[in-house]
């Protein structure tokens, strides 16, 4: 069949169609190789190809190859959800030149526009259909589609999935409620470096939507994916040029206000690609964007609780109000070479900057002193220190990564190998605050009937004249990572066995550096004594919509600008600036030596994956102690650690019809603790007696992980499915304070002394099940069949034993029981609008010394929209918005009554144009 022929085949037929394009090899080389397309020509991921009873998947651009095609006539067909399915008989003189195979969709052009957003849907659910593990995907246009800032905003619509925010954004992705540090974050297969100077978990706030292809979230593991992935693996896929057909672009760009402070946050993403070159042979894309949100976010907190005649108390009243400027920039640039069926090169990079800006107010009274209950929830106190404070930071973080690979198709097997490095930094130019304090003068009444309880304070906490200066510090810091990983994967096909399984063995080496570095330095009241009156500050009456009246703010470029004039105001405070500073230095030196093996077993409708990996860990740790006795450094002390450990793990599916699927899987995992964790750092207060301390001998968690679950297609495009899984994991860390310690500390002999550390729990256990339903309406009459829902509910339960101190049955950090999100979305006539609702209950965020010291994360659930209208197949206007439920952050201590804060951040629309060719 002619090009010719087959672009006019195209333009006239009335339904919307993908097409297969086969093109035969030669007959000395027995294979027949081919590409599954949509009618725009980009691949479809995952098409179910099944040639003379052979079944077979093609890969993420939809390209197969079908091995030892013998003469003669033959049966192909082509499966793909939301497309149908075609069958046709192949003749010899067929398999000498391209053949076109079109499926309808049974829609009529005149009756529906599909947009690209159904059509990345049908993306996501054959990708999830055909795998042979358990996974979750979301594909370009998915991510766009409602008014997702960054990756983990996207992610939480998949079932089991939900998000740890920061300043009203998704920040740390929560897979079936195990903590975010033991997910794998990829980007294009590779590790992610990591920003964060804590821990191990990728700040996927970082990372812009619009520089994303495709993600997958993957449940249950396959000896070639690295271990360490307790959680679960996110894997970032950016696009490439053969992912799409010809020469092809976008522009979006969008303006928009934030109500709470009535300001305009804006953004800008543009992207090119195409192959050309001799035969198309060559392919690149490139991608940029650009966003700025001036947010405003107010705060009021409780702190901790206590009991003051005999009722509970908060021991604070602190409001705050935040004002800051984050900025995200984005760049990919990939670029391919495929000079052949049998060779495929690739480069691909990838820059991300993200930058936060902040000022906060602070106003602190804490409800102290004499207190006196006029009843169980009202009160007054006198005696009480107020407290003001700004805090001016800088937070700059920037990840690059580069990798460079390739497949080549060998006489026998296929060989795959990349190498990849990656640099995150994350480096806080100025985090400094300054503290203006009262006598113990101030009075005030209390309510704790709402949650949100009112504190008055008296007139004299407005006074400025009654705040001296306490404290100025400036603080400065700046967090590095390194990794350099190479892997190379080889697969041998076992064809007497079926088509598509195969042997696989493979290697990686992740080669990583991480460093921290903090200046800090600390200023007392000096000589010369002056209060808040001298700065002449401006005033904040109140947040919160009036509730809470606020008063006179510290301006932080006139108190830096009056201490920087008058120098005798500043007392250097030398040991609390050396003792904060060395604490948190640390130097990790980690390789990770990995191997596997693992089968591909293409049984009929059975396919089994059995394998085991095998990792070993060699770590090397430095960092700094420090002792009050002599007020100075001491020694660096270092450690190391070195352990290796196997995964063995079996996945399993049974196709029971051409929509039924069945699955399991039994897999193994590994969490390895975090870098400030690992850091043998020591800071002695010899006079507080107490210590300070990291644990190089922590052990790594170990999970064993069980999956079932159960999947059905519908016709047309939907699913209805459900899943079962079980997590064991040994070892699991926390951080407890030991108390009446005995023993030599930093070079300082301590009795009964408060040590803090990091520490080993014995075990701990996850259990639950995933719902997840989809469907588009097409059964509905006329108008209506534009419709389609969407639900996903995760219940999940977890107990930590274990823990010193604690009898009680406690959850594990970061778990809540019930994940959901609702989704109604319309797509006809060229329009698009989506409604959607996530929500997380409440979970625990850091355990206490006891069951009224434990801090939990209060619900949460957000609804968003957006609705768009395409003008023909080029541009688009949208609207959207988030948060539209104006849902705070809040987190209580202890009891549910028991507010320990609450963050509001308001409502955001934006509107803007999209273009694409």
């Amino acid at each position: 069949m002619s090009v010719r022929f087959k672009g006019a085949l195209l333009r006239r037929s009335s339904t919307v169609a993908m097409f297969v394009a086969l093109a035969a090899t030669p007959a000395l080389a027995a294979d027949l190789r081919g590409r599954v397309v949509d009618s725009h020509g980009a691949g479809l991921p995952g098409a179910t190809v099944t040639f003379d009873g052979r079944a077979l998947v093609a890969d993420a651009d939809g390209r197969f190859q079908v091995r030892d095609v013998a003469d003669g006539d033959h049966q192909l067909s082509v499966d793909y959800v939301g497309y149908g399915s075609s069958r046709r008989a192949l003749t010899a003189a067929d398999l000498n030149a391209p053949v076109v195979v079109v499926l309808g969709t049974g829609e009529e052009v005149e009756e529906v526009v599909v947009t690209s957003q159904r059509a990345a849907d049908r993306r996501s659910l054959q990708v999830k259909k055909v795998a042979d593990n358990f996974v979750d995907a979301l594909y370009a246009n998915d991510v766009g589609k409602l008014p997702d800032q960054n990756v983990a905003e996207a992610v939480r619509r998949l079932p089991g999935v939900s998000v740890a925010n920061d300043q009203g954004e998704g920040r740390y992705v929560i897979i079936r409620g195990v903590d975010p540090r033991y997910v794998n974050v990829t980007v294009n297969g590779q590790t992610a470096a990591a920003p964060e100077p804590d821990s191990r978990q990728v700040k996927l706030d970082d990372i812009p939507s619009a520089m994303i292809g495709s993600v997958k979230v993957i449940k249950s593991l396959t000896p070639d994916l690295d271990a360490s992935a307790i959680a679960g693996q996110v894997d970032i896929v950016t696009l490439s040029a053969f992912d799409r057909h010809g020469t092809f672009g976008s522009l979006r760009g969008d303006y928009g206000q934030f109500d709470l402070n009535d300001k305009h946050p804006y953004g800008a993403d543009a992207s090119v690609g195409g192959t050309f070159g001799p035969g198309g042979q060559f392919g690149a894309v490139v991608s940029a964007n650009y966003s700025k949100r001036p947010v405003e976010s107010q705060n009021v907190a409780g702190a901790s609780w206590t009991t003051a005649n005999g009722n509970p108390v908060p021991a604070d009243f602190d409001s705050r109000d935040y004002n800051l400027v984050r900025e995200r920039t984005g760049f990919v640039g990939n670029f391919d070479w495929r000079p052949s069926d049998d060779v495929q090169l690739y480069l691909r990079s990838s820059y991300a900057k993200f930058t936060d800006h902040e000022t906060r107010d602070r106003f602190r009274l804490p409800i102290a002193g004499t207190i006196v209950s006029t009843s169980a929830t009202t009160g007054s106190f006198t005696k009480a220190t107020g407290t003001r404070y700004v805090r001016r930071r800088n937070e700059d973080d920037n990840t690059r990564t580069v990798s460079a690979g390739g497949r080549f198709n060998l006489p026998v097997g296929r060989l795959d190998v990349d190498a990849a490095y990656s640099r995150a930094e994350k480096t806080d130019p100025l985090r400094s605050e300054f503290q203006f304090a009262t006598g113990k003068t101030m009075t005030g009444t209390f309510d704790l009937t709402d949650v949100l309880f009112r504190v008055t304070p008296g007139a004299a906490a407005y006074d400025p004249a009654n705040y001296s200066f306490k404290s100025v510090n400036y603080d400065h810091r700046q967090a590095v990572e390194e990794l350099k990983q190479a892997r190379a994967d080889y697969s041998y096909p076992l064809a007497m066995i079926g088509q598509d399984s195969e042997l696989k063995v493979g290697a990686k080496l992740i080669d990583r550096s991480k460093t921290n570095d903090r200046d800090y330095v600390t200023y007392d009241p000096g000589a010369t004594a002056f209060t808040l009156a001298a700065l002449n500050p401006p005033s904040l009456a109140a947040t919160y919509d009036g509730r809470y009246a606020f008063g006179p703010i510290v301006d932080y470029t006139a108190a830096q600008a009056y201490v920087t004039a008058n120098p005798a105001t500043l007392k250097l405070n030398a040991a609390k600036s050396l003792s904060t500073a060395l604490l948190s230095d640390y130097d990790v030196s980690e390789k990770i030596y990995a191997g596997y093996a693992m089968a591909t077993l293409k049984l009929g409708r059975l396919t089994l994956v059995p394998g085991v990996r095998v990792e070993t860990t060699d770590g090397d740790y430095s960092a700094k102690t420090f002792n009050n006795v002599t007020a100075a450094r001491g020694p660096d002390v270092t450690g190391s650690n070195k352990y290796t450990n196997w995964f063995p793990g079996l996945n399993a599916k049974v196709d029971l019809s051409d929509r039924l699927v069945l699955r399991a899987a039994a897999t193994t995992a590994i969490g390895r603790p975090d870098y400030v964790s690992l850091a043998p750092a020591i800071t002695v207060d010899a006079t507080a007696d107490t210590v300070v301390q990291g644990n190089p001998d922590l052990k790594p968690l170990l999970s064993t992980n069980l999956d079932g679950g159960v999947e059905y297609y519908l016709p047309g495009q939907g699913l209805l499915s459900a899943a079962v899984f079980f997590k064991d994991i040994q070892d699991p860390i926390f951080t407890r304070t030991l108390l009446n310690q005995n023993g030599t500390f930093g070079g300082v002999a301590l009795t009964g002394a408060a040590v803090t550390t990091p520490l080993n729990a014995s075990k701990a256990t996850v259990a639950g099940i995933e719902f997840d339903a989809q469907s588009q309406l097409s059964f509905l009459p006329g108008a209506l069949d534009g419709f389609g829902v969407g639900v996903n509910l995760a219940l999940i339960d977890s107990t930590l034993r274990g823990v010193p101190g604690r009898l009680d049955s406690l959850p594990m950090a970061q778990q809540s029981k019930t994940v959901a999100t609702a989704q109604l979305f319309y797509e006809k006539y060229g329009v698009s609008a989506r409604l959607a609702y996530s929500y997380r209950s409440k979970f625990l965020y850091t355990l206490g010394a006891d069951r009224n010291s434990d801090v939990w994360w209060d619900d949460h659930g957000q609804l968003d929209a957006r609705i768009a209208y395409a003008f023909g197949k080029t541009a688009s206007l949208f609207i959207e918005g988030s948060n539209l439920d104006d849902e705070p952050w809040r987190t209580f201590v202890g009891g549910d009554h028991h507010l320990g804060e609450n963050e509001r951040y308001g409502r955001t629309v934006r509107t803007g144009i999209q273009l694409s060719f």
